[in-house]
């Protein structure tokens, strides 16, 4: 499987290209930013956003993209530019058929570290580890698309096999499902009130 993991930010996009399967190697193909000018404007970056991911998915070829979920944080500016990117990352994939996957910031640390809690420098460590690289990965953007690519790998793979696997029963059920007989009416039944 080869996941394209996608670490939003209007800023910094971090993106990270990981093969592998649960309990095999893993394989790094790429890693790098999709960086945007701070000073333009709004829909421009939006713009280059998505002219960078798509050049990653026109290279790559990624069978699934994980994007990191967006949450609140106290910096409201913030959080929204991490989320239009986020959305910009998820039009890309979704255009050109590609499921996307959504993971939480603390699903990729327990995923790769072990721990919910861990911090960007032990990520990155466990990334670079897991991924037999010779330095670690910079800046901590890409390295978290990596860790997103890693976690789906691990963990979105199972609970993929598993939708697709419920999903497949329901369509056998409704295809054998014999055919409901039509309705008989039955003559009206006249009750007396007692007295």
């Amino acid at each position: 499987m080869r996941v394209l993991g996608v670490d939003p930010g209007l800023t910094r996009c971090g993106v990270g290209v990981v093969d592998g399967a649960p309990g095999r190697p893993l394989t790094m193909v790429g890693v790098g930013v999709v960086r945007t000018p701070a000073d333009a404007e709004i829909g421009q970056r939006l713009l280059l956003v998505e002219q960078g991911l798509e050049q990653w998915l026109d290279e790559h070829r990624p069978d699934l993209v994980a994007v990191e979920r967006v949450f609140a944080q106290h910096n409201v500016r913030t959080v929204m530019g991490t989320a239009q990117a986020s959305a910009v990352a998820m039009l890309c994939a979704t255009r050109r058929g590609i499921p996307v996957t959504l993971h939480t910031p603390s699903e990729v640390k327990a995923a790769v570290t072990g721990s919910g809690r861990a911090d960007k420098a032990q990520v990155t460590a466990m990334v670079t580890r897991l991924l037999r690289l010779d330095a670690p990965p910079k800046p901590a953007d890409a390295a978290d698309a990596l860790a997103l690519a890693i976690c789906h790998i691990w963990r979105g793979g199972s609970t993929n096999r598993l939708t697709a696997a419920i999903a497949q029963a329901a369509a056998q059920n409704a295809a054998t499902a014999p055919a409901t007989a039509p309705r008989t009416t039955r003559p009206a039944v006249r009750q007396e009130r007692r007295r």
